[in-house]
Order: C-alpha cells, then structure tokens, then sequence
C-alpha cells in the first residue's frame, strides 16, 4: 500500500503528538507546584527546564532535516521531530511523577 495513503500511520504520529501535549501539561503542571512550595522538587528545577529546551528542539529540527533530506514520508518525518521531545517529556513526566507532592 501506498504510505501517502495510509491513514494508519498518519493517525499513529497524531498519537505520539498527542502523549507529546499530554505530557508536557502533566510537567508544566508539576513544576508550577513545585515553584509554590506544594511538589517535591530539586533547587535545580527551574535551571534544568531552560536549559533542556534548545537540546531537545535542536534535536528534533535536527531528526525531522535528516528525515526530509533523505526522501521519508511525511509520517516519518513527523515522528523524528516529535521523537526527542517525547523522550524528554516522557523522562521529566516519570522523574517528576516519583517525587510526588511535598510533606508538610
């Protein structure tokens, strides 16, 4: 089958974008917690969501390139952009997730 004409694998990228959204609220959320003192997390949170941005972005700018260079579907190319950014936001999400709310 033609993948230009695979609805199938188009639906699977809009999935993946959608965990990408989901995800990242879950972690905004969070850290908005954490800066008013109500979720548990480490003195270097605010530092680390700045800095991890461009990393990730340059990475998926850098994957959905490689992918649209090298002739892929547009399917392919939307899961290399979204690929980095799902496996930061998947991380923050579980690392965040396990510190759970602050004691009082």
């Amino acid at each position: 089958m033609n993948p230009y004409l695979n609805p199938g694998v188009y639906w699977a990228s809009a999935m993946q974008f959608g965990l990408l959204a989901v995800e990242a609220q879950a972690v905004i959320g969070m850290r908005l917690l954490g800066m008013v003192g109500l979720w548990s997390v480490t003195g270097s949170e605010n530092r680390r969501m700045v800095d991890e941005k461009a990393v990730a972005l340059t990475k998926s700018m850098t994957n959905a390139s490689a992918a649209l260079l090298t002739g892929q579907t547009p399917n392919k190319i939307a899961e290399a952009a979204i690929r980095p950014l799902r496996q930061k936001t998947r991380s923050n999400y579980r690392r965040l997730a396990k510190r759970g709310p602050k004691s009082r």
